[in-house]
């Protein structure tokens, strides 16, 4: 660990370092300021993040930071590098992971400071989408028919054998990078092209790494998420979120509501799942993020697991509707404490993402005005003038949001409509052509 790299030097009033995070979660951080007294959250990351991300500086405009560590914490099968590059903090108490590709190392370091975590095995299921398929059909879990493949033409015969119609995906990416869904007409040639070359090159090392895709049998009804609070493999708090996923190929989320509203008794069997979930699995203590289609609007089938905090706001929408803080009961449950209380939503809370025209942004405007709409939470703009916008194949590429709550679902919804309509993106699509919003 370099000096650049250190945590800041203890002095009078100076806080020791108590918490870890593996993976810069710029979406925590603002959670981690209230929770954590000022300079006591450690921060390992990838060094080619470190550096794509500019982290030294994001993470150093938060109280809580104390330092950064460069570590290689993406070399997921052999987490020896990151053991020896991460020195134990004397009075750290919890490490968590902070992004996907902190996951793995979150849990070896956890385990090798014999504090709480997901443990390594279940952090590999979670972060391999193949060994999750595996260990979910070792369960019973209900889930799609699946194959892995190492070809177009692999996958090729599992579409034909499957109607004509698949899921293509890679097993160890996150935010529906490469995720595609393909019908009969689709030239798998390319789609296969697409998935294998999907990268995150600001948010993954330069060097390579363990690759593998996946392909499933297409399942239709409505998607929802689990979040769940585990201590000791038992869940002490369940959240479950409605989706709203974007039309065509590429199956990015439009939009998430807290609570899903829910066909009567289909929630006593998403919980039942979400237990068999954990067990399957043998997830110990953290945060999961579960996503389940809902064969014929009732009966969960599952489609991927996640061991950190959700992303899309998710997390912030749980706080609004159920009130308290899910970042806390995450930081309660891995300083060794089974403390979390339960809740029940007292509002509704919805996130809804922008669409943009593809083209060149010239403008965007109307975000002031959506800001002060009722029950307008937040406004985030992603697109900005002299970006180039395309077809929305990741949740990376959205162009920004919406947050809103209401008393009711509906009284939310339509905050999200109103404030997401007072939003223009103004483009250019060409020499000489006219700008649209």
């Amino acid at each position: 660990m370099s000096d650049a790299n250190a945590p800041g030097p203890d002095g009078p009033g100076a806080h020791p370092v108590t918490h870890v995070m593996a993976g810069f979660g710029a979406a925590l951080m603002a959670d981690l300021d209230r929770l954590l007294p000022p300079r006591s959250l450690l921060v390992v990351e990838e060094p080619d993040v470190v550096a794509a991300r500019n982290i030294a500086s994001r993470a150093g405009a938060h109280p809580c930071f104390a330092g950064l560590v460069a570590a290689p914490i993406h070399d997921e099968d052999d987490p020896s590098a990151v053991l020896a590059a991460v020195a134990r903090p004397d009075a750290v108490r919890a490490v968590l992971p902070g992004v996907e590709y902190g996951v793995a190392a979150a849990a070896a370091l956890a385990d090798a400071w014999g504090l709480p975590g997901a443990g390594v095995p279940a952090a590999r299921i979670l972060r391999d989408k193949a060994l999750l398929r595996e260990a979910a059909d070792r369960a019973g879990l209900p889930q799609p028919k699946w194959r892995r493949v190492a070809s177009a033409g692999e996958a090729e015969r599992f579409r034909a054998e499957s109607g004509g119609r698949c899921v293509l995906k890679p097993a160890n990416r996150q935010g529906s990078l490469g995720v595609q869904l393909l019908d009969a007409g689709d030239d798998i040639e390319e789609a296969w092209a697409h998935t294998v070359g999907a990268d995150e090159p600001r948010l993954r090392a330069r060097r390579r790494l363990p690759a593998a895709f996946l392909v499933e049998e297409r399942v239709s009804g409505p998607e929802v998420s689990v979040e769940a609070v585990v201590f000791k493999g038992q869940v002490l708090f369940r959240n479950v979120t409605g989706k709203v996923v974007r039309p065509g190929r590429h199956p990015v989320e439009a939009g998430h509501r807290v609570p899903a509203e829910l066909p009567a008794g289909v929630d006593d069997g998403i919980a039942a799942a979400m237990d068999g979930l954990v067990a399957a699995t043998g997830f110990r203590t953290g945060v999961l993020h579960a996503e389940w289609f809902l064969r014929d609007g009732a009966h969960p089938c599952l489609v991927e697991c996640a061991g950190r905090v959700p992303g899309d706001g998710i997390h912030e929408l749980i706080d609004l509707a159920h009130g308290g803080s899910f970042v806390a009961d995450l930081l309660t449950v891995l300083g060794g404490s089974g403390d979390v209380a339960p809740r029940t939503p007292r509002l509704h809370a919805g996130v809804r993402f922008l669409d943009c025209p593809s083209g060149t942004v010239d403008s965007v405007t109307g975000a002031e005005a959506a800001q002060k709409r009722a029950g307008v939470v937040k406004v985030h703009i992603a697109a900005v003038p002299g970006q180039s916008v395309g077809t929305v194949s990741s949740s990376q590429e959205r162009a920004g949001y919406v947050m809103a709550t209401g008393a009711t679902a509906r009284l939310a919804e339509q905050r999200l409509a109103q404030a997401a309509a007072e939003v223009r993106f103004r483009v250019r699509t060409g020499p000489g052509s006219e700008e649209k919003a």
